[in-house]
């Protein structure tokens, strides 16, 4: 029993303030539309671990982030997460609001999380590498320097 208590425990996961800011904004405007990926997004944005924007780790899965990952049938999948405007399954671009994008927000390489899918089925994914986004976006700071520098 207590295998499968630590089995089914969820990873720590590590959320930087904007992520964190942004997606608790997302995920209230979207309870209306689907409650119930925006209220598991809530309950993971409520476990993380929130940290400053410049101090997120490199292999930390945000927004932006290119992600493989293997599943526990065995398939292998690299993905991007992305916001929901910005989804495109053909390109592998996931949104965060959706099963899949709310597991694997805020993990790192080599954790692994069960999800849900829409199916009511639960599946395994295991994170295999993370590469940080292409464009970041400024931090507060930054902005302040670039209004006071104009």
């Amino acid at each position: 029993m207590a295998n499968e208590k630590k089995k089914n425990r969820k990873p720590a996961i590590t959320l930087s303030r904007s992520d964190s800011d942004r997606l608790a904004r997302l995920a209230e405007a979207y309870l209306g539309q689907n409650p119930e990926v925006a209220e598991e997004l809530l309950t993971e944005l409520d476990r993380a671990r929130i940290v400053g924007d410049g101090r997120i780790a490199a292999g930390v899965i945000r927004m932006g982030s290119t992600v493989r990952f293997t599943s526990d049938l065995g398939e292998e999948r690299q993905v991007t997460l992305v916001f929901p405007g910005e989804a495109d399954i053909a390109a592998s671009k996931v949104s965060v609001l959706t099963p899949i994008g709310v597991a694997l927000i805020g993990l790192s390489a080599g954790q692994s999380i069960d999800w849900s899918a829409r199916d009511g089925r639960t599946h395994r994914l295991t994170v295999e590498t993370v590469e940080p986004p292409v464009a970041q976006v400024p931090s507060a700071s930054s902005k302040t320097q670039m209004r006071t520098a104009s």
